[in-house]
C-alpha cells in the first residue's frame, strides 16, 4: 500500500508545474499563491482540525510561514518569466543547495564526493538557464534564471529549519500555512487588491492548492513513514515526467539542453546525496 502512496504523491507533483505555467497565465504570482494557500490551509483545517491546537511551539511556524511566501513568490515569478521546463528544472537544484547550506547551519563539512556532485548539478543548471549554449552565455531572462535559483535557495533553507521542528509533520504544515496566508493577504491587499480572477485561473489556483501545497503532502507523509528508501528513489523521476506533462499539457518543446541539463542535475543530487 505504501507504494501507492509514493506513485500517487509522485504522479501528482508532476503535474503542478503544467499547473504553474497554465495558472499565471489568468493571475499574478502573488494572486496564484493567496488561493492556493487558502485551497491548501482549507484542506488541512478540515480534514485534521482536531490536532490544530494552540501552543507555544506553533510560534516557530511565523518565521517558516514566511519562508513558504518567499520561496513560492520567487518560484511563481520564475515560472511567469521562463518556459515551464527551465524553471522547474532550475528550481530542481534545491538539494544542491541543500548541500551547500548543510555547511554553514549544521556544520558539515563537504566530502570530496560531495562537491563533486555539486559541480556536476551545477554544471546542468547552468546549460538550462542559457539552454545549452554554454559559450555565449545568452540567458533568456536573467531575472527569471535568478528568481529560479534563489527559489531553490529558500526551499533548501526551509528544509532545514523545518527538519528541526519536533512537530508532527501535518500539524507542523497547517501552521506554516497559516501564517503565511496571513503574510500574504497583506501583501495582496498592498500589491493587487483583492479580486474575483477568472474561472480558469481560479480553477488552477485550487488545483495547486490541493496538490502542490495541500493533499499531495498529506499523501507524502504517509508514503514515507511507511517505505522512505523507495518513496525517495521514485521522487527522482518527479522533474522528467513533470517534462511530459510540461509538453503535452502547456505545449512546450522540450530542448534538448533543459533534458540534458536536468540530466545532470539529478546525477549530482544522486553522487552527492551523502555528504
Amino acid at each position: 500500500m505504501s507504494k501507492k502512496y509514493a506513485v500517487g504523491a509522485v504522479l501528482l507533483w508532476s503535474t503542478v508545474a503544467s499547473a504553474f505555467k497554465l495558472s499565471l497565465r489568468y493571475m499574478s504570482p502573488i494572486q496564484l499563491l493567496f488561493y492556493a494557500s487558502l485551497t491548501s490551509l482549507f484542506v488541512f483545517g478540515l480534514l485534521y482540525s482536531r490536532e490544530f491546537s494552540p501552543r507555544k511551539e506553533n510560534l516557530r511556524s511565523a518565521y517558516l510561514g514566511f519562508l513558504i511566501v518567499l520561496y513560492y513568490l520567487l518560484l511563481f515569478s520564475a515560472y511567469e518569466r521562463l518556459p515551464a521546463q527551465e524553471a522547474q528544472a532550475l528550481n530542481y537544484t534545491w538539494p544542491l543547495m541543500l548541500v551547500l547550506l548543510s555547511v554553514p547551519l549544521l556544520g558539515k563539512r563537504p566530502r570530496a564526493k560531495a562537491l563533486f556532485g555539486l559541480f556536476i548539478g551545477f554544471l546542468g543548471a547552468f546549460i538550462v538557464a542559457t539552454a545549452g549554449n554554454l559559450t555565449g552565455l545568452n540567458f533568456s531572462n536573467p531575472i527569471g534564471v535568478i528568481f529560479g535559483l534563489g527559489s531553490a535557495v529558500v526551499w533548501a533553507t526551509y528544509w532545514l529549519l523545518n527538519l528541526r521542528d519536533k512537530r508532527s509533520p501535518v500539524e507542523k504544515t497547517f501552521w506554516n500555512f497559516l501564517f503565511s496566508f496571513a503574510y500574504v493577504s497583506v501583501i495582496l491587499a498592498f500589491a493587487d487588491g483583492f479580486s474575483i480572477p477568472s474561472v480558469k485561473g481560479l480553477v488552477g489556483a485550487v488545483y495547486v492548492g490541493l496538490f502542490e501545497m495541500g493533499v499531495t503532502f498529506l499523501i507524502w507523509y504517509r508514503a514515507v513513514e511507511d517505505d522512505v528508501a523507495f518513496a525517495s528513489n521514485l521522487a527522482y523521476l518527479i522533474p522528467f515526467l513533470s517534462l511530459v506533462f510540461i509538453s503535452l499539457v502547456v505545449g512546450e518543446d522540450i530542448m534538448p539542453g533543459t533534458l540534458a541539463g536536468l540530466v545532470l542535475i539529478v546525477l549530482g543530487i544522486l553522487i552527492g546525496r551523502k555528504m
